[in-house]
């Protein structure tokens, strides 16, 4: 009887995870000296209790595990089954998009790079502007005019200097992730500040110049007519209105302008959500829009 009882409390020993926590170790000491009196109290002795060599010492509850015990005990993490990641992608609903705005929006949906805010992708090659929601539903997409010259880049300072001095060859739309607002600008027009010290804005279509047949640009089907601008991103005069508005009233946003000299993988430090990569949290955003007025590139 003393035998079987005596194998009973090893075996409850053997049952016992061993953990790295001393917390732990100790509450489990605890139980085993309350199992140990309880078998004195039933009249066995402490020779008896403690007779047997293969009795493991109590101490070795509470001494640090060595580093190959360590490693032959796995931890509790190291024991439940890995969760597979499952991809979250935007949703452009019907509309045609190129293969790297929706790699970037699923990227930005999957990721969460958007911290919960709507944001819109300007997809320079295509010359065409998608608006989501926060969660990444499309809320409209449009064609868009675009700076006259090709390239991600601007030049420093450009951004106060008149227009009339802005030579042909410095007219870009920069590419990067930004973080946009509505505002006015300096005519009292409600524009989307998208680089604020670039004085890089959306806004509707500018129609002063009609030589320049902006409103025609946008309506025809290729994106080879729609750079004419300073770098400002001109869009449908409804479309900022009924899409643009409405999504950025209220709060911030991202704006991703997509690079066309580059590629979005080296701008975004982004991820093909389909390799289940994801990317580290809590990157800061890249550049904050000031919200106060002033002149925009057209």
């Amino acid at each position: 009887m003393a035998i079987k009882r005596r194998r009973i409390g090893l075996r409850l020993l053997e049952m016992m995870p061993l953990q790295r926590s001393a917390n732990v170790r100790s509450v489990a000491a605890i139980i085993v000296k309350g199992f140990y009196l309880g078998l004195l109290a039933a009249n066995f002795t402490p020779q008896q209790v403690l007779a047997s060599d293969d009795a493991a010492p109590l101490s070795t509850l509470s001494r640090p595990l060595t580093a190959h015990e360590g490693a032959a005990v796995p931890s509790t993490m190291e024991m439940q089954p890995l969760m597979s990641h499952r991809p979250k992608r935007a949703n452009f609903e019907q509309e045609r998009a190129s293969h790297e705005a929706r790699h970037v929006a699923d990227w930005v949906v999957d990721s969460g790079d958007n911290r919960n805010m709507p944001f819109a992708i300007v997809d320079k090659t295509d010359a065409r502007v998608f608006v989501f929601n926060a969660d990444g539903r499309l809320r409209g997409t449009a064609p868009a005019l675009l700076g006259l010259a090709q390239g991600d880049g601007t030049i420093p300072g450009i951004g106060d200097r008149p227009l009339s001095t802005i030579r042909p060859q410095e007219r870009t739309t920069p590419a990067g992730r930004f973080v946009a607002a509505l505002d006015r600008n300096l005519r009292g027009k409600e524009i989307l500040w998208v680089d604020y010290d670039g004085a890089i804005s959306m806004h509707p279509v500018i129609t002063t110049k009609p030589a320049e047949r902006r409103l025609q640009r946008l309506a025809t089907p290729t994106p080879l007519d729609n750079r004419i601008s300073y770098g400002c991103i001109n869009v449908p005069a409804k479309f900022f209105e009924k899409v643009v508005r409405p999504a950025f009233t209220g709060t911030d946003g991202i704006v991703y302008v997509l690079p066309e000299t580059r590629t979005a993988r080296e701008v975004f430090a982004s991820y093909d959500v389909e390799e289940g990569q994801r990317a580290p949290a809590g990157r800061e955003p890249a550049l904050s829009a000031q919200v106060v007025s002033g002149a925009a590139r057209h």
